[in-house]
Formats: structure tokens, C-alpha cells, sequence
């Protein structure tokens, strides 16, 4: 069902950045469509990526997986987001380390993601992060008709065009994000 008719199953910060496109794609100011971003609940327990796939029988080529990475240079902090296939692995060491202009980056710790996200473990997305966060999109994300993403919440999924992850919020598509698995 469409996203923002279940705003239980969003996490506030998810939901806060759905309206907000919402309104902005309403005065004429951007290509997104919430319209075509749905939610739907699913069990918590299934919230992990091949979980969910192995449950459901879907297809990790449809899964989206959003990692939180941080590095810093010269005392100031770097922070991204990275969306990548379920069949993939973003590149962290390399392309992703480049994209920061760090000597060094890693995962940011669960408990610091969740805290500065304001989302679950489980269920971080692309959608309502800190603004001044990228969010490195694999170019892979846009090849896929649809793609299931975290709604912030363990116990919801988001559905979406892959092509729609393009016009996130602070997205920067990325060739070689990612390296199949």
C-alpha cells in the first residue's frame, strides 16, 4: 500500500521525508513520486536482507541493503550512506573511501548509526537521513524495476522504482560501488 497511508510502519524521521518530498514534488520541484514508494509490514524476525529473501522467495537482486560509513581527515568526520543490491557488497575500502577523501573508513558502530539515524538496526534506509549525508546509489539500485529497501522500522519493508533512488535526497549515483559477490 502506498507508504504514507501507513505511517505507523515508518520510522519518524522516514515519514517526516516522505512528506516533505511529497510537498516538494507537489509544487513542481521534483521527478519523485511518492506515490510509487509502498510499504508493507513484515514479520521483525525477517528484517535481515537474505532472511527476508529465503522467507518471502524473492530475489536478492531486489533487495536493497543501506550501510552507514564514516571516516575523517585532517579531525573533521565523514559520513555517507551507501545503497547496494542484496547481492552485492558496497565497496567500502576503495570506492567508497575515495568518495569520502579518507585515509581510512569503516561501518559505523550499530548502536552510533541507530542514535544518529533515528532509525532500528535492521531497518535503515536512504530515506530521512541527516541531510547533509550523501547517499551513495550503486548505479546497479537503477537497473531494477523495484527494489526493497528498510523503512526505518524492523517490522516494515519500502517498496520503490529502482530508478526513483536516483532522486533521493542527497543521492549520488556511483558506478562500482559495489562488487558482486
Amino acid at each position: 500500500m502506498p507508504a504514507l497511508s501507513r505511517p505507523e510502519l515508518l520510522a519518524a524521521p522516514v515519514r517526516s521525508a516522505l512528506e516533505g518530498m511529497q510537498q516538494l514534488a507537489a509544487a513542481g520541484g521534483s521527478p519523485l513520486d511518492v506515490g510509487q514508494v509502498g510499504v508493507a509490514e513484515i514479520d521483525p524476525e525477517l528484517a535481515d536482507t537474505a532472511v527476508l529473501t529465503e522467507a518471502i522467495g524473492g530475489d536478492l537482486q531486489d533487495m536493497a541493503n543501506c550501510i552507514v560509513v564514516a571516516g575523517a581527515r585532517a579531525g573533521e568526520e565523514r559520513v555517507c550512506a551507501a545503497l547496494v543490491l542484496g547481492h552485492t557488497r558496497a565497496d567500502v575500502n576503495k570506492a567508497i573511501r575515495k568518495r569520502l577523501d579518507v585515509r581510512k573508513c569503516s561501518f559505523m558502530a550499530m548502536d552510533e548509526a541507530v542514535e544518529r539515524t533515528g532509525m532500528e538496526y535492521g531497518g535503515i534506509t536512504p530515506v530521512g537521513l541527516p541531510t547533509h549525508w550523501p547517499v551513495l546509489v550503486d548505479s546497479r539500485v537503477l537497473e531494477r524495476d523495484q527494489i526493497i529497501i528498510g523503512s526505518g522500522l524492523r517490522r516494515s519493508k519500502l517498496r520503490l522504482p529502482g530508478a526513483l533512488a536516483a532522486h533521493l535526497p542527497g543521492a549520488e549515483v556511483v558506478p562500482d560501488l559495489a562488487y558482486s559477490l
